[in-house]
């Protein structure tokens, strides 16, 4: 590792001025991935801005419309939380899959946001929920906020705070994990409001993307059979030894049509889903 100073700021806006004021300096909330990118000399922030334990990072609470999680909640605090459980639970669901334990219990939701791993899982969540996620200087809708691969809207020295996730009236995720490291080799969140439904794919592209042939065929008919014929592109496509972009887009049909069958109503053995089955 090359040399740094580790900083740890009492409140949100100190670490945002301390940001701001050494622009070579860089957020550090689980680790996850900023740890191992400096012990392999990939990155030599002049300041590490301990965020973890801030306040205002913090909380899991609900409305009747909306889920809202604190961008420092860890994985494991989302997968076992009662209020996740009961208005997302495809949400503890897909934290719980997250990694192994030792990730789940140090990586945090804004962390994993802010890195847009390709093959993170809580992006597809966001983008199928259409949540919102509030900086420490603006709000940013999913449709906005997800650029390309490892990239986002967030600015030089901006912090997500927290995340909200309108709750959905039936969302589920199903994930195909790479063996060793837990990332979706493809991953398919499905969520449905009233007459609208959103399908995200993760871990197939260069970036979390809404399958949009899929959602309006599901949109007209929430059935395994509406998405009869339907494939993805495979241009563009993640390729590496372990899929090719052929195989990942493949993966991602499999598991679209896998997880309307699960959300259907009265289908037995389903991926946890919030309010019941497919859309109203």
């Amino acid at each position: 590792m090359y040399a740094t100073q580790y900083v740890r700021p009492a409140t949100l806006d100190d670490a945002v001025a301390l940001l701001k004021t050494h622009p070579e300096a860089r957020p550090l909330s689980g680790g996850m991935t900023l740890i191992p990118t400096l012990k392999q000399r990939l990155a030599a922030p002049s300041h590490l801005v301990d965020i973890w334990r801030l306040d205002e990072l913090q909380g899991i609470s609900a409305s009747e419309a909306v889920l809202k999680i604190g961008a420092g909640a860890r994985h494991a605090e989302v997968a076992h939380s009662p209020v996740v459980a009961q208005t997302v639970p495809a949400l503890s669901h897909l934290a719980g899959q997250i990694a192994d334990p030792q990730v789940r219990n140090r990586g945090t939701l804004g962390g994993s946001l802010a890195n847009n791993d390709p093959a993170a899982d809580y992006p597809a969540a966001v983008l199928a929920l259409g949540a919102t996620v509030h900086t420490s200087e603006r709000s940013i809708a999913a449709d906005d906020y997800f650029v390309g691969m490892f990239e986002t809207a967030l600015r030089p020295g901006e912090l997500i705070v927290a995340v909200e996730f309108p709750i959905a009236h039936s969302a589920g995720y199903l994930k195909y994990r790479h063996p060793a490291s837990g990332y979706a080799m493809a991953g398919v969140f499905i969520a449905c409001s009233g007459s609208d439904v959103r399908v995200a794919i993760t871990g197939a592209g260069p970036g979390v993307f809404r399958w949009k042939e899929a959602e309006a065929r599901l949109r007209d008919d929430f059935s395994v059979g509406a998405l009869r014929n339907l494939h993805l592109d495979c241009a563009g496509m993640q390729g590496d030894p372990h899929a090719s972009p052929r195989y990942r887009a493949n993966l991602a049909e499999v598991l679209t049509r896998r997880l309307v069958a699960q959300m259907t109503p009265g289908a037995e053995g389903g991926a946890p889903t919030t309010r019941g089955g497919g859309p109203a």
